[in-house]
């Protein structure tokens, strides 16, 4: 029996996991924006509290908005698939055989038996997608997508704004979660108010602590060229071939343009001129190294 048809399940988890994006960011916005410092803004004058205010809600939106905009790029950008140029260019006697061969500057084709396929370099068969992915990650069920190599800059400027946002979010929320007890006591504030709130606060806190993890662990990927999945790859001996440098790894994934590393956009020229961007060729140190 193979397990593997069953991992297709989880695309289905992964729209719920969607719906559960949009009530987290509604229960956030209602504690911190209406419910917090809207009126502080509104009925606070022109006092040193309503610049406070006014600064709170102007960073909020502003990280709302990248958030939404790196996270509904990253679900709907194709992480990358195996062209059907690889095929005819191998052959079919090759792919009934199950073989790899070199080709050029493609380096060493690698074959997928559930694909019956070949395979570019750091291309992975997907499970739940049921297709290989180039420069594959990891298959996230929050996106209901697979992070590869065409959409991992989206996706971590997701992960960058999302926990900015959270932390944000647990930052001003935090004296009136403080206050919420005493308030509570003396059932001064409305009941719905006060649940949104101590919900809003704890949501973000398990969101930023959850967040902090995955942030470092993929800077730790990012400064050392590697994937989720290579890094079971790789055997301990010697810097990972794909390991050109901290500057050099960073510009594999962002490119080299300054002004859209903080954008989920690429620029013309880096799409046209860095073929890491499309998920087929990858430079080794072995071409860089003297």
């Amino acid at each position: 029996m193979n397990l593997f048809r069953f991992c297709s399940g989880l695309k289905v988890l992964g729209y719920f996991m969607i719906l559960l994006v949009f009530a987290v960011v509604g229960v956030s916005y209602y504690a911190v924006v209406v419910s917090t410092w809207w009126p502080i803004l509104i009925e606070g004058g022109h006092g040193a509290l309503s610049v406070l205010a006014a600064l709170i809600i102007f960073v909020f939106h502003f990280l709302l908005i990248m958030l939404l905009w790196s996270y509904f790029i990253t679900v709907f950008t194709d992480p990358g698939s195996v062209p059907e140029q690889f095929r005819r260019e191998l052959g079919d006697e090759n792919l009934e055989a199950g073989t790899s061969t070199e080709r050029g500057a493609f380096g060493s084709l690698g074959y997928c038996p559930r694909c019956r396929n070949v395979k570019p370099p750091r291309c992975h068969h997907c499970s739940v997608c049921q297709r290989c992915v180039l420069k594959m990650d990891h298959h996230c069920v929050w996106i209901v997508n697979c992070v590869g190599a065409r959409n991992y800059k989206f996706f971590l400027l997701f992960l960058l704004y999302t926990f900015l946002e959270t932390m944000l979010d647990v930052i001003v929320l935090l004296p009136s979660f403080i206050k919420f007890f005493s308030e509570a006591m003396k059932h001064s504030a409305s009941p719905g108010n006060l649940a949104s709130l101590v919900l809003a606060f704890v949501l973000n806190v398990a969101f930023v602590l959850s967040l902090l993890c995955f942030v470092v662990m993929h800077i730790s990927l990012l400064s050392t060229n590697t994937t989720s999945v290579e890094v079971h790859e790789k055997t301990g001996e010697g810097r990972w071939k794909y390991d050109l440098g901290k500057k050099k790894n960073f510009e594999q994934v962002f490119g080299k343009k300054k002004a859209f590393w903080l954008l989920p956009l690429y620029s013309k020229e880096d799409l046209d001129n860095m073929t890491s961007l499309q998920g087929l060729e990858f430079p080794t140190r072995s071409d860089i190294d003297p």
